[in-house]
């Protein structure tokens, strides 16, 4: 059994104004130079950006009125007017406070306390983009997949493999049958054993690791309903995925590779999905978390002393 192929955006919803920023910080990385400037300029300035026309917003970042329109089509909106009301909204929550400032980057010579405080901004502004621009629908249909999966197999490797360790943790606790694979081999042979009952994941930030998206086209050639992590929706790993869960992602810089901020937006998605199985698969899934949390109590007790 196969499935089809589908296209990325087809049928989703144009983001709220809350979600707009967090899809562009998103999506910047893998659009071209030209509709990188515009949407730069539509996160960085949305009032001023609401007021133009579309013959404006192209003369301002030095682009055409083609290349607007598909950037907005990128960011989810069927045409440029509809992007301008989200705009507008997003003016609106700045000038309101709910929407902070981004901040500068990490410096050599930072004081450790702005340091902290700059991490911490990027951290919280990351969950928040990973929660805003996080799909409902596919969040909830990879949780029935996974709630009634007979076998789940999760790829990941480098910081991602981290997350997939730390997924198959807290699902085995609640007594499902997992295996999470940072060997590509062991990976590819894992999968060809997966079938129509079984679920696949793959996190992968680039959305373009070799080694995760090879086992999870073969768990999808073999039927099984297949999950992508990851922060680029229109990377490579799509085309096998029946499910896609997008994360956000801090702005890398010299002093804050990638993969700390992935991995942070990652593990917000693990934590949405194993909550979102245990609730549906509470009558299980609870007395078996209480033993798991029984069978390892005295090793979180101080020891008697002899």
């Amino acid at each position: 059994m196969t499935h089809d192929v589908k296209e990325i955006f087809a049928g989703e919803a144009p983001p709220a104004p809350a979600a707009l920023a967090a899809k562009v910080r998103t999506l910047a990385p893998s659009m071209t130079r030209s509709m990188q400037r515009v949407a730069e300029a539509v996160a960085g300035d949305p009032a001023g950006c609401a007021a133009l026309t579309v013959t404006g917003l192209a003369e301002l970042t030095g682009t055409s009125e083609a290349t607007v329109v598909r950037t907005a089509r990128l960011l989810g909106y069927p045409g440029y007017r509809d992007l301008r009301l989200a705009l507008a909204g997003l003016a609106a929550q700045q000038q309101s406070g709910r929407a902070p400032a981004v901040t500068a980057d990490i410096a050599v010579d930072d004081p450790i306390a702005d340091v902290v405080a700059k991490l911490a901004y990027d951290e919280q502004q990351t969950l928040a983009d990973t929660a805003a621009a996080l799909d409902m629908v596919q969040l909830g249909a990879a949780v029935t997949a996974i709630a009634t999966a007979r076998r789940i197999d999760i790829y990941g490797v480098g910081a991602s493999g981290l997350v997939a360790q730390d997924l198959l943790q807290k699902l085995m606790r609640i007594g499902l049958i997992a295996h999470a694979h940072s060997d590509p081999h062991l990976a590819v042979t894992n999968a060809v054993q997966l079938r129509a009952k079984d679920v696949a994941i793959a996190i992968t930030h680039s959305g373009s690791t070799g080694d995760v998206i090879e086992p999870l086209r073969v768990a999808f050639e073999h039927g099984a309903t297949t999950v992508a992590i990851t922060g680029r929706p229109s990377g490579p790993v799509a085309q096998y995925a029946d499910h896609i869960l997008t994360t956000s992602t801090a702005r890398e810089s010299e002093l804050r590779p990638a993969a700390m901020s992935s991995r942070t937006s990652q593990l917000l998605v693990v934590d949405c999905l194993f909550v979102g199985v245990a609730q549906r698969t509470y009558e299980t899934a609870a007395p078996a978390l209480s033993a798991s949390y029984e069978a390892l109590a005295h090793r979180h007790s101080p020891r008697s002393g002899r």
